[in-house]
């Protein structure tokens, strides 16, 4: 990975209107087009284009560039990517359908490249009845199996051990999973 120093030279918009365009593009892919492009946990910003190709001052039937542009995070971006598909074949004509999965896939390997940690306070995704939806873990420990069922109602449960209270859980409290993920509780 090849790094540059920067030198700034001026600067081209203040802080307050790159705080709400930022803020604006995490809409985009929290609510709007950039839907395929959410990655739960992470806060994302994008926006996707669709431009008709010109020839001589005239539009080209069925010929279209599909884009996303995208950062990660949001909030403080450490990473900016692009993606442009000339031209795709057999595909709706919205880049929200071409280009925001391609760039969901590659802005996950960015996370995993740059360390980029998880965080609270994005904008939460407008979730359709397709998408897959994720619940907090709640904090079990100390309680009976009856409380934990309560608690843990969107997950699969599966009891080691014997006992009436719950002396460990895994994944700890706090994560963030699947629906029907399976949680593990240790009774002492």
């Amino acid at each position: 990975m090849e790094h540059n120093s920067k030198t700034e030279i001026r600067k081209v918009i203040s802080e307050e209107t790159s705080e709400i365009m930022r803020y604006a593009l995490e809409t985009v892919v929290a609510l709007g087009g950039g839907k395929s492009a959410y990655i739960d946990g992470y806060r994302i910003g994008g926006k996707t284009g669709t431009a008709q190709k010109a020839v001589n001052g005239a539009y080209l039937a069925n010929n279209y560039i599909m884009s996303f542009v995208g950062i990660v995070p949001s909030n403080n971006p450490e990473a900016v990517l692009y993606i442009a598909i000339d031209n795709p074949k057999d595909t709706a004509l919205l880049s929200s359908y071409t280009t925001t999965p391609i760039a969901r896939r590659i802005l996950l390997d960015i996370i995993d490249a740059l360390v980029i940690e998880k965080q609270d306070g994005g904008v939460e995704k407008d979730w359709e009845w397709t998408d897959k939806v994720y619940y907090e873990v709640e904090d079990v420990v100390g309680k009976t199996p009856e409380e934990a069922k309560k608690l843990l109602e969107h997950f699969t449960i599966e009891y080691s051990g014997s006992g009436g209270k719950i002396i460990s859980q895994s994944p700890e409290a706090g994560t963030r999973l699947e629906d029907g993920s399976t949680i593990k509780l240790m009774l002492g």
